[in-house]
């Protein structure tokens, strides 16, 4: 078994960067600096760009969407380039998580859909070009934020395996998974009709 610990070092070193840059709360940051107090007090209490929006400063939230794609995205590729598109796989696995539940945050983080777009765009660029894509037609056609990126992150498995392999098809698969478990409420909101549109400024949980 320990000629097996070399060859898990990268993988486990990737997974650690990418959950530490992950874990990095642009959207709280951004409010704090900017006098908007904390973002966990506003909308849905939501730490990501949606929730940011609702403060009404449109540059913060712009700001915040690139921020949280970036830091998916600049763990990806210095994984790549460390150790290869295997490591950067589970950079972006762990920049996912981090997001998600970030040990600063009591593990209380946001849902995920701006990181894993940039995640996508930094291991297999055809692959985040169509989710992005995804996602803005169905919030183009729907004008509803949660279900256009249900919609892109729940198709981007099959683009995964197309352009990107099983490997990627997989991350793709554990990025849709822990999207939808983080979109609980909504998926309960948009059954019953019930999730705001976007711009509409009301409280989500």
């Amino acid at each position: 078994m320990t000629f097996l610990i070399p060859a898990l070092i990268p993988a486990l070193v990737s997974a650690l960067l990418g959950y530490l840059l992950g874990s990095i709360p642009f959207g709280l940051v951004l409010t704090r600096l900017a006098g908007l107090g904390d973002i966990r007090k506003i909308g849905s209490g939501n730490i990501g760009a949606t929730n940011v929006l609702r403060t009404g400063n449109k540059p913060l939230a712009a700001a915040t969407l690139i921020l949280d794609s970036g830091k998916g995205a600049i763990a990806a590729l210095l994984a790549h380039a460390w150790a290869g598109p295997e490591a950067a796989v589970f950079a972006a696995g762990g920049a996912m998580l981090g997001h998600s539940f970030p040990v600063w945050l009591g593990f209380k983080g946001g849902k995920g859909v701006a990181t894993a777009l940039g995640v996508l765009l930094a291991v297999s660029w055809p692959v985040g070009v169509i989710a992005c894509a995804t996602w803005l037609a169905m919030a183009y056609l729907f004008r509803i934020s949660s279900l256009s990126a249900l919609t892109a992150l729940g198709l981007s498995p099959i683009a995964g395996w197309f352009f990107g392999g099983p490997l990627v098809a997989g991350l793709c698969l554990f990025i849709a998974g822990l999207v939808y478990v983080r979109h609980a409420a909504n998926i309960q909101r948009l059954l019953k009709g019930e999730e705001p549109k976007i711009g509409a400024g009301k409280k989500q949980a």
